[in-house]
């Protein structure tokens, strides 16, 4: 017995079907990835945080001295404490080479950079500077302890007490006067 077979079953069994299926099906997928290409250049993705830039840094440069010769200060311990709006942002703790120089560059511009320097058999020393270029340099003069200050004993008022002789901006202070019995206004009993 033979079987009538209609002409749609054979357009689907024909290997020309399977020709326009491929070719549809890879038409389609060009068509998908080329849109979704194109949407993705006109509207960028937002994800995440914003992208903000590290702020602009200086190079420092310590160089550690002896006051009394002017020869450099090996292994001291030189510690940068960076200081914004009057809050101490952490600090961080170099040792000075055997040319006594020190360098850092992650100070941000617009700091306040808290130095101090510590050395076996010389005087502490600590000073605040102002980063406003990208590079500064600081020397520092070390000078050996003094004997300890007293208040109950006389000193010289013109000698400067403690600290080093390095360059720093500060006004000197002014001298105080004490104030006698005269300016008092005078008591009843």
């Amino acid at each position: 017995m033979k079987r009538v077979v209609p002409t749609q079953a054979l357009f689907f069994q024909a290997p020309l079907f399977t020709k326009f299926f491929r070719a549809f099906l890879i038409l389609c997928i060009f068509a998908v990835t080329a849109s979704s290409l194109l949407s993705s250049q006109t509207n960028p993705p937002r994800r995440g945080r914003k992208y903000t830039p590290p702020p602009a840094t200086a190079k420092i440069t310590v160089t550690v001295v002896k006051a009394t010769n002017g020869k450099p200060v090996e292994n001291a311990a030189v510690i940068f404490h960076p200081v914004k709006n009057g809050k101490d942002e952490g600090g961080l703790e170099l040792k000075s080479n055997e040319e006594g120089k020190v360098s850092i560059d992650v100070i941000p511009i617009g700091y306040t950079v808290r130095l101090q320097i510590i050395a076996s058999g010389y005087q502490t020393f600590g000073d605040d500077y102002d980063v406003t270029s990208d590079s500064k340099d600081i020397t520092v003069k070390l000078k050996k302890p003094d004997r300890q200050y007293s208040i109950y004993e006389q000193h010289d008022q013109t000698k400067q007490q403690g600290g080093s002789e390095s360059s720093s901006d500060r006004p000197a202070q002014p001298e105080q006067k004490p104030q006698s019995d005269t300016a008092k206004p005078p008591s009843s009993n």
